[in-house]
Parts: structure tokens; C-alpha cells; sequence
């Protein structure tokens, strides 16, 4: 246990040197907490609309196309990694952490600076890890740069834009957590997914920006195009092919915003479900309060992270199949049984990263089964089928797993909570005042509405994939929109409880 401790502790003195937020020594006002949030989420849409300066935008291919809004990142800006070198970060973390390998307690303070300290070291080995693949495999500098600098400095020069504007992010999103109110990673999420959404609803403009607008060319959002298809065809032209075209047709079918909003609907309702244990003061009688364990006790943190592993496996099987120099690696490089991808495509067209990808609607699994003339995608119908099962189990699974690891590394376990419960002087009605009984009490509850939880936002997410969402927001990314939003919602209302009622900031947590 020391030695793996002193191993930490020896990175930690070089991981302190990096740039980093300053906690705030003392409470900080609701508004200068809002003030922050907003200024962090102008500067966020700012730093998605700041493209790469030598990148050739035509000739380059993004790695993350499938995984955009839900990487919180813009193709070809400063954000083109988006939050994914974070998210990897902490997963490794967490997972030595969950897995004993780290033997650190995050309950004391010591340890856990240690934690978050390596954390960021951790952060930028990965900003790096990720930004030399795409750069000297898919992003193209542009004929000028290379002109200046040469092949190798225009590739340099876009990675440097890359590791700057990733750690811009890390930072951003600490000064969101110690100065803000909940994350920047699910601010930035929630601010990309909205933004897709309300494109893929109502963008006017037609799909091909460069031809007229016509019923082959019709606006590019659901609801427009719906508009423009009963003021524009005839009940006999609906009939023939209009109804398909606008519940089916790309992009953007209707049956899409229906599952959008039906997702919205059973995340809003499933978000309120809670239980809650009631509590009294111990010194002060007649003082009462309750602490609430939702149904969704796990948030949408194992789906982010999740999804971000599955990005990564999309990413490593891609540039082993395509790559000039990987795929030339035995057994691995160019095996089509781990992966292949058509000429321009991100997306697998068959292999085990076909099985582990996101269906992108019913055209992409429901339709080549009923009807394989007209929608077919090269597979059988048992192979669709086999698709759509492996990637509802393993976003289940892989969500329980992850929803454990989170509670327990975000003191949101028992023992966490009933130390918690204890320091705010409050107890469970009926039961001692001791934290081994208010842990006992909180056992029969917390793991398992963790496994719940997290097998539950694995499958909202997969079944929204299934049906379709707007604007190509994934299901993940509808998903973690509403529970951010409604979650964002609630800090709000913490916040302002807490400074009204100074005394409550002990119990939430507050300075």
C-alpha cells in the first residue's frame, strides 16, 4: 500500500507544476457562481467556431464523427478531441482506484489531492495520445501550411492547437466545478447536444446548401420539411412516398423527434423517482429533513464514460484497418474481423466494431430487415440482430460497471453518505447515532439502486440509438442533455437554498 502510494506521490511534485484553477479559500456568492457557468459556456461556443489554423477542412476525416456532440467537441475547431482525453483520463483512473491497483483513499484530503493532482498529468498524456493519431492519419494539413512549414511543422503546429485548446477545456471545466455550479464536462454536453437538437428540429435551410430547395432537396429540420411536404405534395404524392420519406428519410425523420421526445419524457420522469429517508437533527427538536436517493443515483456519468470507451475502440479499429503504418501490424493491422471501413468512412462497416457501434436509427437495423432491397446495409437479418443485442448488452453492462466505480470514487457510497449524514448532525429517525448503523441502513438501498441506475442509462441510451434521434445527437447524448439539464436544475436550487440558509451548506456539501 506504501509503496504504491509513494509511487504517486513522487509523479505528484511534477503533475503540481501544470496549470490549474484555484480552489476558492471561502464561500462563493450564487451570483459570481452563475457569472461563471455563463462565461464559460460563451467561451466554450466561441472556441467550437475557432478553426484550426493549416488544416485543410475538405481532405480531412474526423475520427469522432459518430461520437461528436456526445465528445462535446467541434469538427476541425480547438475542440475537435472535445472532452474525450478527460473522460479517458478518468476512466483509467477510476478503474485503478476501483480495482485496488491505486490503493488511495479519496475520503482524506491528502489522498485525494493526490488523485486530482495526477488526474491532470494524466489528462495531458492522453490530449497527446489522441491528437497524434488523427493528425498524422486524418487530419490534413492544408497546401499553404505545409508551403510555410513544411509537412512535418504544419502537423506539429495543428497538434499544438490541439493540446492547447484540449487543456483549455480541463481547465474550464474545473473552473466550472470549484467556481460554478456542478461540471463543465456535462455543461459542454448539454450546450452540444442542445444545439444539435434545435438544428436537426428546425433548420430551414435545404439539405444540399448548394442546389434550389425542392421536394428532393427539402429543409434539412424535421419540422420544416414536414411544413414544406403538406403545403408543396398531394395526398396521392404523400401517399406514394412522401409519408416514408419524412418518418424515414434522412435527415432527420419524423420518428425521430417522436423517440427524442419520448426519451426527454421517461428521463424527466424517471429523474423525480426517488426515495427518501427521512432525518431528524440530534441537538435540535422538531428539526427535520430528508435525504433523497434517486432512481438515477448514478447520474449519466457511466454512460458518458461508456460511450467514451466505445469511441476509442471505434478509433483504435479504424487506424489499425486504414492506417499506412498500423495496418501493417500481424494479425492485428488490416483485420477485417476487428473492423473495416469504407474508403471516407468513420462509421464500421462490418466486424467486431460493427457489433459494438451505435445503430443510427431503424434504417440502420429494422428496415434492411423487413425490407433489404430497398434499405439493406450488406448484412443479414440475423447479423442486425446480432448487432443491435450486442450493443444493448454490452452499454448495459458496461454502464453497472462504471455506475459502481463512480459511487464509490465520488464518496457516494454508504459509508461516504452516512460519514456525511453524520457531520451535519442529523440521524435516521428510530436508529443510533452511530455511522456503522446509519451504513448498515444505507446498504439496503444504495447498491442497488447503483446497479439500477446504471443499467437503466445504459439502456435509455441504447434504445434511443435504436429509434433515432434529431440532429444525430445520439441517444447518449439525449439521454445525458435531460438528466444534465434536470440535474443543473437542482444544483440551482441547492445553491440558492444554501444561501438563504447558510446552516445548510454543512449537510450539501458547501463550504
Amino acid at each position: 500500500m506504501e509503496e504504491t502510494q509513494s509511487l504517486l506521490y513522487k509523479i505528484k511534485p511534477i503533475s503540481d507544476r501544470l496549470p490549474s484553477v484555484k480552489r476558492p479559500e471561502g464561500h462563493v456568492h450564487f451570483r459570481t457562481k452563475m457569472m461563471w457557468v455563463i462565461v464559460v459556456l460563451v467561451v466554450y461556443f466561441v472556441m467550437t467556431n475557432v478553426y484550426l489554423y493549416g488544416l485543410d477542412q475538405t481532405e480531412s476525416l474526423d475520427l469522432f464523427a459518430q461520437y461528436r456532440t456526445i465528445m462535446a467537441g467541434a469538427s476541425g475547431s480547438l475542440l475537435q478531441l472535445g472532452i474525450g482525453p478527460i473522460v479517458t483520463a478518468s476512466i483509467i483512473m477510476q478503474l485503478f482506484v476501483g480495482a485496488k491497483i491505486i490503493k488511495l483513499d479519496l475520503t482524506k484530503r491528502d489522498d485525494k489531492a493526490c488523485y486530482q493532482s495526477v488526474l491532470k498529468l494524466l489528462v495531458i498524456v492522453m490530449i497527446v495520445f489522441e491528437a497524434f493519431p488523427q493528425v498524422f492519419g486524418y487530419l490534413v494539413p492544408s497546401a499553404g501550411a505545409e508551403a510555410a512549414l513544411g509537412e512535418w511543422g504544419a502537423k506539429l503546429l495543428i497538434v499544438a492547437q490541439l493540446c492547447v485548446g484540449s487543456y483549455i477545456v480541463f481547465m474550464m471545466d474545473e473552473v466550472v466545478s470549484k467556481w460554478g455550479i456542478g461540471s463543465g464536462i456535462s455543461l459542454f454536453i448539454a450546450a452540444g447536444v442542445a444545439q444539435s437538437l434545435f438544428t436537426g428540429a428546425l433548420n430551414w435551410n435545404p439539405v444540399d446548401m448548394s442546389a434550389a430547395m425542392s421536394v428532393e432537396n427539402p429543409p434539412g429540420g424535421t419540422i420544416p420539411r414536414a411544413l414544406y411536404y403538406v403545403f408543396t405534395l398531394s395526398p396521392e404524392e404523400m401517399a406514394q412516398g412522401g409519408y416514408e420519406s419524412l418518418f424515414l428519410g434522412s435527415p432527420n425523420p419524423m420518428i425521430a423527434l417522436v423517440g427524442t421526445l419520448v426519451i426527454f419524457a421517461v428521463v424527466a420522469y424517471i429523474e423525480s423517482t426517488r426515495i427518501e429517508l427521512p432525518l431528524s437533527h440530534g441537538n435540535a427538536r422538531g428539526a427535520r429533513g430528508r435525504y433523497p436517493i434517486k432512481l438515477m443515483y448514478a447520474s449519466n456519468i457511466p454512460v458518458i464514460l461508456m460511450s467514451a470507451l466505445l469511441a476509442i475502440v471505434s478509433m483504435v479499429t479504424l487506424l489499425l484497418y486504414s492506417n499506412d503504418f498500423l495496418s501493417q501490424i500481424p494479425f492485428l493491422g488490416g483485420n477485417a474481423a476487428l473492423g473495416y471501413f469504407e474508403e471516407g468512412s468513420t462509421y464500421a462497416a462490418g466486424g467486431l466494431a460493427w457489433y459494438l457501434s451505435a445503430p443510427q436509427g431503424l434504417t440502420s437495423w429494422l428496415m434492411p430487415i423487413l425490407d433489404p432491397v430497398a434499405y439493406g446495409n450488406g448484412h443479414g437479418a440475423i447479423q442486425n440482430i446480432a448487432h443491435v443485442a450486442v450493443y444493448f448488452t454490452v452499454m448495459v453492462m458496461g454502464s453497472i460497471l462504471f455506475a459502481k466505480f463512480w459511487v464509490e470514487t465520488t464518496n457516494l457510497g454508504a459509508e461516504s453518505v452516512a460519514n456525511q449524514i453524520q457531520r451535519s448532525g442529523m440521524q435516521i429517525p428510530g436508529f443510533r447515532r452511530d455511522p456503522r448503523v446509519l451504513k448498515r441502513v444505507l446498504e439496503r438501498y444504495i447498491p442497488t439502486i447503483t446497479i439500477m441506475s446504471g443499467a437503466m442509462v445504459g439502456a435509455l441510451a441504447a434504445f434511443a440509438d435504436m429509434i433515432g434521434t434529431t440532429g444525430n445527437a445520439t441517444g447518449t447524448g439525449v439521454l445525458l442533455c435531460v438528466g444534465i439539464l434536470i440535474n443543473l436544475y437542482e444544483a440551482i436550487g441547492r445553491e440558492q437554498m444554501m444561501e438563504m440558509n447558510p446552516v445548510m451548506r454543512g449537510f450539501f456539501g458547501g463550504e
